[in-house]
C-alpha cells in the first residue's frame, strides 16, 4: 500500500470517527440530568496507522491492499470511551443502538464475561453511513467502552506484560487477575455509594 493509497483509504474513516464523536458528545450532555453528572469521563480516538494496517493484514495472512483493509479490518477507526460505571456504558450502548442510521456489525461484552487475563471492556463495531454525491456506504468504527478502573487495569497490564516474557508467567497472570478483581470490587462499592446518595 502506498502512502497515497493509505491517505485515500482513511478519509471516510476520519469522517466516521467525527460522526461518532459528535453522537457521543451529544449523548454525554443529554442522557443524564445535571444532578447525576455526565456519564463520560473522557474519549480517545485514533485512525490506524499505515504500518499497523499492514502488520495486521500480514498477521491475517493477507496482502496489504486497500481492498483487503476495507473488507477485513473493522478497527481502522477506533474510539475509546471512558465512563465512571458499567451501568453508564450499557446506557450509552443502548442509546446508540436505537439510532436508526447506525447498524451493529458485531459486539463483545468483556464486562459480563471478562477475558481470562482479567481484561474487562465492552467492544462494539457500528456501521456508520457516509454519503458522497449520489452514493452511500457504511464504514465501520470500533468503540471500546471502559470504566476508569477497567482502563487503568488495561493500561497497566499493557505496560507490564506487552511483548515481555516472564519466567514466572503463571504467577504474573494470577497477580493481574487479582488486581482486576480488586478494582472491580472497588468500582462496585463506589457505585453502591453513589446509589445511596440518590
Amino acid at each position: 500500500m502506498t502512502n497515497e493509497q493509505y491517505y485515500e483509504l482513511i478519509k471516510p474513516y476520519e469522517d466516521v470517527s467525527r460522526v461518532m464523536l459528535t453522537k457521543l458528545e451529544i449523548l454525554n450532555h443529554s442522557i443524564y440530568n445535571r444532578d447525576n453528572g455526565k456519564p463520560i469521563h473522557h474519549i480517545q480516538n485514533r485512525i490506524k496507522m499505515k504500518k499497523s494496517i499492514e502488520d495486521k493484514l500480514e498477521r491475517l495472512e493477507m496482502t496489504d491492499s486497500v481492498m483487503n483493509a476495507k473488507d477485513h479490518l473493522m478497527d481502522i477507526a477506533g474510539i475509546r470511551v471512558i465512563c465512571f460505571f458499567p451501568e453508564e456504558i450499557y446506557d450509552l450502548v443502548d442509546c446508540l443502538k436505537r439510532q436508526a442510521d447506525l447498524i451493529v456489525i458485531k459486539e463483545k461484552d468483556y464486562i459480563k464475561t471478562p477475558k481470562q487475563s482479567g481484561y474487562r471492556s465492552f467492544h462494539i463495531v457500528f456501521g456508520v453511513p457516509i454519503h458522497c454525491l449520489d452514493a452511500m456506504e457504511y464504514f465501520p468504527v470500533e468503540i471500546q467502552f471502559r470504566t476508569l478502573s477497567m482502563d487503568f487495569w488495561a493500561s497497566m497490564e499493557h505496560r507490564i506484560c506487552y511483548k515481555k516474557e516472564y519466567d514466572n508467567k503463571d504467577e504474573v497472570s494470577r497477580e493481574m487477575q487479582q488486581y482486576a478483581m480488586a478494582l472491580e470490587l472497588i468500582e462496585s462499592r463506589f457505585a453502591a455509594r453513589l446509589h445511596e446518595e440518590r
